[in-house]
């Protein structure tokens, strides 16, 4: 005997209206406040570093304050963009935005600095070093190199000690060239693959009451340590752009100065990152926009050098002049990572180029009307490509 079928149970409204609404598409990841006000206040910090540089001969104090800045502020930018590129596997989107948001943006801007470079030196020479990057050009090279090796590091066991013994490698040997300053590329290189390392969980120990109370009197010691070493050492140690030996020390204080340094670098680092605010603020858009300040202010700075801006009675006074450099540096650029001037360089900087790339090929073949399908390349977080 059998039974009669079962009729199947009634939708109310509320379903049938969902079942034949479409889809609606995922809200778009929202940025961490955390990691753009850190890259907006070390891109701050890169500005003031490099507006000092003039005033240094004059001013142990300023030497000093310049030693304890370079001490961090570019190890932190490193691993950030470490920690944005972890997941860095060479697919055909992600290939794109590094030769987008790095590549071009390096050849361009080689390209203006050295003919920049050229007329404030009044050089006529027609000489482009493709491959000698133009001061601080040498990190979008460094980052391309980085980047590339990502999987390699994913792969190996103990990849920061490994990554630590090649930077002391590199600081005791003398024969690494200057093309692409491959020294200052694999010296940084620690920082970028301890970037990789970290997960969101250490972030937000830093991000803790204690270690922001922490933080203060690790960087006040720091910075007196910084005053005490001044004389005593060369701080061209902390640019990690030389061997030991051309900075007249023998090749074993290389291997040395590199776990220091590291050691210190890394201390100071967690330090500024655990006083980073992580609630949004009036500069936290600025953190997008941190590429087109690290890029536009050099000329700024190697400007106003030769325009004799550093020459005037007020600039004498090395408080003064360390107060005026400051606030204007903090100024500038701030003003180059605003959205106008995004919008502006937008075409030089982080250019689409999908003139120049083969389009994806979909899972399917087609968009269901027989037309290939085209998807647009992702965009990364801006961290994991600028400072």
């Amino acid at each position: 005997m059998t039974g009669s079928p079962q009729s199947p149970p009634e939708r109310s409204a509320e379903q049938t209206m969902a079942l034949r609404l479409p889809k609606q598409p995922k809200a778009p990841k929202q940025r961490d406040a955390f990691f753009d006000n850190a890259k907006y206040l070390a891109i701050v910090l890169v500005a003031m570093g490099h507006a000092w540089e003039p005033l240094r001969a004059d001013s142990r104090a300023v030497t000093a304050l310049y030693m304890f800045v370079y001490a961090f502020h570019m190890p932190a930018f490193i691993l950030v963009a470490g920690y944005f590129s972890r997941n860095w596997d060479g697919r055909p989107d992600r290939v794109r935005r590094l030769i987008t948001g790095v590549l071009v943006p390096y050849v361009l801007f080689q390209i203006a600095y050295t003919y920049f470079l050229r007329r404030l030196d009044d050089n006529d020479d027609n000489y482009l070093p493709l491959f000698e990057p133009r001061w601080l050009l040498w990190f979008l090279v460094a980052l391309f190199i980085w980047r590339l090796t990502v999987p390699l590091w994913r792969t190996v066991r103990w990849p920061v000690p490994l990554a630590l013994a090649l930077a002391a490698v590199a600081t005791a040997s003398p024969t690494m060239g200057g093309d692409l300053q491959l020294q200052r590329v694999v010296q940084f290189l620690p920082f970028f693959v301890l970037g990789m390392t970290v997960r969101a969980e250490h972030f937000q120990m830093l991000r803790r009451r204690a270690a922001r109370l922490l933080a203060l009197p690790i960087g006040a010691a720091a910075a007196v340590f910084a005053y005490w070493a001044e004389p005593r050492m060369d701080y061209a140690w902390f640019y990690h752009r030389g061997s030991a030996q051309e900075l007249g020390e023998p090749w074993w204080a290389g291997v040395l100065m590199t776990l220091a340094i590291f050691g210190c670098s890394v201390l100071l680092t967690c330090c500024f990152l655990a006083l980073v605010p992580g609630r949004h603020g009036w500069f936290t858009a600025l953190g997008a926009g941190t590429l087109y300040g690290y890029l536009l202010h050099g000329f700024l700075i190697r400007g106003s050098v030769e325009w004799g801006w550093y020459d005037g009675e007020l600039m004498e006074n090395t408080p003064t002049a360390l107060l005026i450099s400051s606030v204007v540096a903090a100024v500038g650029i701030s003003l180059l990572c605003s959205t106008p001037v995004q919008r502006l360089l937008r075409p030089v900087v982080e250019p689409n180029m999908r003139w120049f790339f083969r389009p994806d090929e979909p899972k399917d073949g087609s968009n269901g009307k027989g037309d290939p399908q085209v998807k647009t390349p992702a965009t990364a977080h801006p961290a994991s490509t600028a400072p």
